[in-house]
């Protein structure tokens, strides 16, 4: 494996002149998401794909996730093909954009830390898209979130999930959690792992999300201001469903997601 890259030039000429326009950019479209969340998703929270048909709803979240990637300079780019609703979506994650990221090519109902739904008007617009909220080492929380999940999937959406519990740093896959497969095997759907690549001239960037010791803020600035990169989505095979050994389901998926983060070049 080649070794990664970073993000751009610790000396970056351009970067004042991003902040120009994306500052502006940004703010219209966040008050285009809430005029959306308000007109059309805090109404339709519980459509669901008929005959592979993609609701408006689900379009109009896709959509708006894309153009939010613009804005940060990240052209959305899909590898595979998504399985039809209802599926359980497993990804690794390595930055807070990595739900818009798979957003703008399938819209699902995320689970995220309880903590984000008390925050100003993020908590809001995740709410209105169907995300499920659970709260990190609490076992009571956890076993409401995985009923939950069972019963979006079982009534025909999808969700998506991020199996090693918590966002990785320099590019380091963590260990999957093997529980959250049980939904799946509950619901009765298949599950799909997907690879969420952030990349620049085809080579991977490790630090598009959070360095060690980055809080939320400082990320968010630092992003808006990168130069334009790649953000890739790729939909794998699905992972055979094993009631007897979810583990084994959640090492396959890891190591399937582990060879698509891969650089090809050598």
């Amino acid at each position: 494996m080649s070794t990664d890259t970073v993000s751009a030039p610790d000396r970056d000429l351009l970067r004042p002149l991003r902040y120009l326009w994306r500052v502006p950019l940004l703010l219209v479209h966040v008050v285009l998401g809430i005029l959306l969340c308000s007109l059309i998703l805090s109404w339709n929270q519980h459509v669901v794909m008929k005959n592979g048909r993609e609701p408006f709803a689900h379009r109009t979240i896709r959509w708006w996730s894309t153009a939010l990637l613009r804005i940060f300079g990240l052209r959305s780019v899909r590898v595979g093909k998504p399985l039809a609703d209802p599926v359980l979506f497993v990804a690794n994650h390595t930055s807070w954009l990595d739900i818009e990221l798979l957003h703008s090519q399938r819209a699902a109902c995320f689970v995220a830390k309880a903590e984000i739904a008390s925050w100003p008007l993020v908590g809001w617009l995740a709410a209105s898209g169907g995300t499920i909220f659970h709260r990190r080492g609490n076992n009571h929380s956890l076993a409401t979130v995985m009923q939950v999940m069972v019963d979006r999937l079982r009534a025909g959406r999808s969700v998506a999930v991020f199996p090693e519990g918590g966002t990785g740093h320099n590019g380091v896959l963590r260990v999957f959690h093997a529980r959250i497969f049980q939904a799946a095997l509950d619901a009765e759907v298949p599950v799909q792992p997907v690879a969420l690549r952030f990349a620049r001239d085809g080579r991977r960037v490790i630090d598009a999300g959070f360095r060690d010791g980055e809080n939320f803020m400082q990320n968010f600035l630092r992003l808006l201001g990168e130069a334009p990169m790649d953000a890739e989505v790729h939909f794998l095979d699905p992972v055979p469903s094993t009631p007897e050994a979810r583990r084994r389901m959640a090492e396959v998926s890891r190591e399937r997601i582990a060879v698509a983060l891969e650089d090809r070049a050598a």
